[in-house]
């Protein structure tokens, strides 16, 4: 499993009083989000400039690029109202990277490139830099000097990083949703507290 960096995941925080409607999450911040950023803007340029224009692969990696990216974004935005939401809204960000994860691996597969071999050296330098660097321009710069091939093995080693990544970001999410529960239960909470320091008044 590849390398990287502990990242805090935006769960709902601790607090004497609860909000009914918790701050919505900064989805820039979240390093899942940065990451499919930089995937997205190397699958653009990766299909406008290596694959047919046209292609209906074309088409779909960068709808698939495009989908993890933003269902990271409708998720944070859900997480003020739906935790369910925001679950469900990351694990399609997961799925949608997992499938353009596999049309990456039958580009190589299919021309006969290779691809980086788990103990190869460019596997492992390439894991060093997805574990130390989540801004898309780092990356852009090195894609535009490297053949598609190389491109491809990039990109897929980001995307891996990524999904190992969200996979923890769910998992944090499910236990703060078991924990807290969601918009109902915390409504729920909020009436007895009300009964209670209201002596029993509705």
């Amino acid at each position: 499993m590849d390398s990287v960096k502990k990242q805090r995941f935006e769960t709902p925080q601790d607090s004497k009083s609860e909000d009914l409607i918790p701050r919505k999450g900064n989805f820039k911040k979240l390093i899942t989000y940065r990451k499919a950023e930089a995937i997205y803007d190397i699958t653009y340029y990766f299909c406008t400039n290596f694959l047919r224009r046209g292609d209906r692969t074309t088409d779909q990696m960068v709808q698939a690029a495009r989908s993890g990216k933003q269902n990271i974004v409708e998720g944070s935005a859900a997480s003020a109202t739906s935790g369910e939401m925001e679950i469900k809204l990351i694990n399609v960000a997961k799925a949608s990277l997992q499938e353009l994860l596999m049309d990456y691996e039958d580009f190589l597969r299919t021309r006969g490139h290779r691809q980086w071999e788990a103990d190869s050296v460019e596997l492992a330098a390439m894991r060093k830099l997805g574990s130390s660097h989540n801004d898309s321009a780092f990356f852009m710069q090195m894609v535009k000097t490297r053949p598609p091939e190389t491109i491809a093995n990039m990109a897929i080693v980001l995307i891996k990083q990524n999904d190992y990544l969200l996979f923890r970001q769910l998992k944090a999410l499910e236990e703060a949703f078991l924990k807290e529960g969601g918009m109902r239960e915390r409504m729920t909470r909020m009436r007895l507290e009300a009964r209670r320091n209201g002596g029993g008044k509705t």
